[in-house]
């Protein structure tokens, strides 16, 4: 059953110093990982991609550099899933609704929205999307915790686990 790490909003080093340690074995634990934006600088996209190995799916987040050239949609497909990630950049008022719209245009059969933005864990379905968001990888503010997601992925069902450090 792959196994699929869920990482956003590390914020390095503009609000954390580093990835925590615990984070980084979750990352290699796992088949897949996924990183919904804000890294905050190329050496954070780096160091992610290098833990995570060649199975890393990210998009640029509204704290990241254009030089990272990241997609502002990013599309991972494990067994009968499709991962559809996006920031969430915008309005704190219409993130839910605007990140469903999103990941709905990109939709093919089972499909799991992941997206950053508010450093808060989201495992919601809005209009008929199932959202997920992992919160801050690093704890970065305005999260009050470090927190991360884990989706085990059986054919076209998932099981997500929280994860807090």
């Amino acid at each position: 059953m792959p196994r699929v790490a869920l990482i956003a909003d590390t914020h390095i080093p503009s609000r954390k110093e580093t990835i925590p340690e615990w984070v980084v074995a979750e990352i290699k634990s796992a088949e897949y990982t996924i990183h919904a934006g804000d890294f905050d600088s190329v050496d954070a996209f780096e160091r992610v991609k290098e833990i995570a190995g060649e199975s890393f799916t990210a998009c640029l987040g509204n704290m990241d550099a254009d030089d990272l050239d990241l997609p502002e949609v990013a599309t991972l497909d494990v067994g009968e899933v499709r991962f559809v990630v996006t920031h969430g950049t915008g309005d704190l008022d219409t993130y839910k609704e605007r990140v469903a719209g999103i990941v709905a245009d990109h939709a093919a059969g089972t499909t799991i929205g992941v997206s950053g933005h508010t450093h808060q864990v989201l495992d919601e379905v809005v209009d008929g999307v199932r959202l997920l968001n992992p919160g801050s990888a690093t704890g970065a503010a305005p999260a009050l915790t470090t927190t991360m997601l884990v989706v085990d992925v059986d054919g076209d069902a998932i099981s997500v686990s929280r994860i807090d450090g």
